[in-house]
């Protein structure tokens, strides 16, 4: 299988071209390889078709960034929402960039043609949720109340009262298909296009749907179920098929995209999949040692032994108590890092104080030259 190229090097633009610099460059290389133009070159139609592909994620805003952001694997371009126009017939991809060619166009004598009826598909819906740090660890379903268009109670979304018969289209008198001439750079251009009319079928309904007036939609609400994977991130698009608007007349539902919001923890940061967490301890601990108990996003507590003497900044690593890999975008679990910072009191009582300075003139609290070493490498590498 031959590897993918990245998306601007495909249409040649740079990351910063506009909208219409890379609407223009798709266009461009899109009439380059017109499968009309190169019929039954299959290079052509593979460039045609990685081409769609590439002006599918960028043309698109939150795509794009997902994208810039994660590659090939960001959600909503190589899954959760991404095509592979690779595997998608020429139809398909005509259908969903029909505003580049105004239509199915062809080229002269190439015979570009508008092939059966235009499916209608439903408008897609946004939908945001807040997700606390336990509810990424684990995964979680939610419930959505959503306002959307649904099925034609009445019709059953066929657009026709009961027993209604069809008719001839008035427009394209049954072929399906308007036709229109013009000229381009090429010389007459011919353009095909599904009859707007009858939306392909070459025939329309006599008495239509009195409910919904014929379109097969109808406003209402559904209890929409959404399971969310555990290992999400802030920024990150879920695109839930089929669970969007309905189509008119039968058509395919439109998606639900859901916009991932990733709540502030108390006790944790995130790391991708590591989480980070600041183990404050008192200074008789650090300097004695003991057995210590430490949170996880679980909700349990691990106890952990410490050894005396342990110095602030020191960091320990508790192996798979980090957060899950997204199921097929990544493998194994982050890790949890304990970082260790010791608690200087900044008030003392008169026998706390004579008890501490009987240790000031001590060298062994003044701490070795490996200590200062390590205490000043560190101290460089926060900067570095």
């Amino acid at each position: 299988m031959a590897q993918k190229r990245d998306y601007y090097e495909v249409l040649g633009v740079d990351k910063n071209a506009t909208e219409d610099q890379i609407k223009k460059a798709y266009r461009t290389i899109a009439i380059k390889y017109h499968p009309d133009r190169n019929p039954g070159n299959k290079e052509a139609e593979e460039k045609f078709k990685e081409a769609a592909e590439a002006y599918d994620v960028l043309h698109d805003p939150q795509k794009r960034q997902q994208y810039d952001q994660f590659g090939f694997n960001g959600p909503g371009v190589g899954g959760f929402g991404g095509f592979n126009a690779t595997s998608m017939n020429m139809d398909d991809i005509f259908s969903m960039f029909g505003d580049i060619f105004g239509g199915r166009a062809g080229f002269g004598g190439f015979g570009g043609s508008a092939r059966g009826p235009q499916v209608h598909r439903g408008s897609d819906l946004r939908l945001k949720v807040r997700l606390t740090l336990q509810e990424i660890a684990h995964g979680v379903t939610k419930k959505f109340k959503v306002r959307k268009d649904l099925t034609c109670s009445h019709c059953k979304g066929t657009g026709a009262e009961a027993g209604s018969t069809s008719e001839q289209c008035p427009t394209c008198h049954g072929s399906g298909v308007i036709t229109h001439t013009t000229q381009s750079i090429f010389g007459m251009m011919q353009t095909q296009g599904v009859c707007p009319t009858c939306n392909g079928s070459g025939s329309v309904i006599k008495n239509k749907c009195h409910h919904c007036g014929g379109t097969g939609v109808e406003k209402g609400e559904e209890v929409v179920e959404i399971k969310i994977p555990a290992g999400v991130a802030d920024g990150m698009i879920i695109n839930v098929e089929g669970k969007g608007n309905a189509g008119h007349n039968k058509g395919i539902n439109g998606n639900i995209q859901v916009y991932i919001e990733e709540e502030e923890n108390d006790t944790f940061i995130r790391d991708d999949k590591d989480l980070i967490y600041n183990l404050l301890l008192d200074f008789p601990t650090a300097a004695l040692g003991g057995e210590v108990e430490i949170p996880t996003v679980d909700g349990t507590k691990l106890k952990v032994k410490l050894e005396p003497g342990v110095q602030p900044g020191k960091t320990l690593r508790l192996r798979g108590k980090g957060l899950p890999a997204i199921p097929g975008y990544g493998h194994g679990t982050g890790d949890l890092v304990v970082n260790v910072s010791v608690y200087i009191p900044r008030t003392l009582s008169s026998e706390e104080k004579a008890a501490i300075e009987k240790f000031r003139h001590s060298d062994n609290f003044k701490g070795d030259a490996a200590t200062k070493r390590n205490i000043f490498q560190r101290f460089k590498n926060y900067f570095s």
